[in-house]
């Protein structure tokens, strides 16, 4: 995998930068071609705490996780846990034959110990692109950006339609009239 590391209003550290891109190397694994991907990775200083934000653009999705830590060097530890989790809880639904296409660079014949249920909750709000895409490409595209509601432009009938992760632990799907 290639690595873009930078730090907003922070100075990132040969050491910092190092240690981020030996961390993220675990990741390889779960691709197919590793090397056609760029993982980008940015450290903020939000006194008292210092930000991490790791972004994997991948063919259609893109996996995303951050942390705030004290220490930046933790804060990655938890993002690379974060990240593992994420494509581990959604493996089955990237093996799935409608998704095999946009999931192409993944690897999904690795085995799942425990399903972990994430408690992380949305912190900031983001703008998204709408690209065409089926229902169950919108729940693995909010699971894999960590978040609880996705926007998207259903692929059928072109219309903007929103699906949203339940507090029962089901989805919800919102379609204008």
């Amino acid at each position: 995998m290639k690595y873009v590391v930078r730090g907003k209003k922070v100075k990132v550290t040969d050491d910092l930068k190092n240690y981020a891109e030996e961390k993220l190397s675990k990741l390889d694994k779960y691709f197919v071609n590793a090397d056609e991907f760029t993982a980008t990775v940015v450290f903020k200083n939000h006194e008292p705490v210092q930000k991490v934000e790791v972004t994997i653009p991948v063919k259609r999705i893109i996996l995303r996780a951050e942390e705030s830590h004290k220490d930046p060097f933790a804060a990655i530890d938890l993002i690379i846990d974060k990240l593992e989790r994420q494509i581990r809880k959604n493996k089955t639904r990237m093996s799935k034959k409608s998704a095999r296409d946009k999931m192409a660079g993944f690897v999904t014949d690795f085995d799942v110990e425990k399903e972990d249920k994430d408690k992380s909750k949305i912190v900031k709000k983001k703008s998204v692109e709408l690209k065409p895409m089926s229902e169950d490409e919108a729940i693995l595209q909010m699971n894999l950006i960590d978040h609880s509601f996705f926007i998207f432009r259903d692929s059928k009938t072109g219309e903007i339609e929103v699906v949203y992760k339940r507090e029962d632990g089901n989805y919800g799907l919102i379609k204008e009239k």
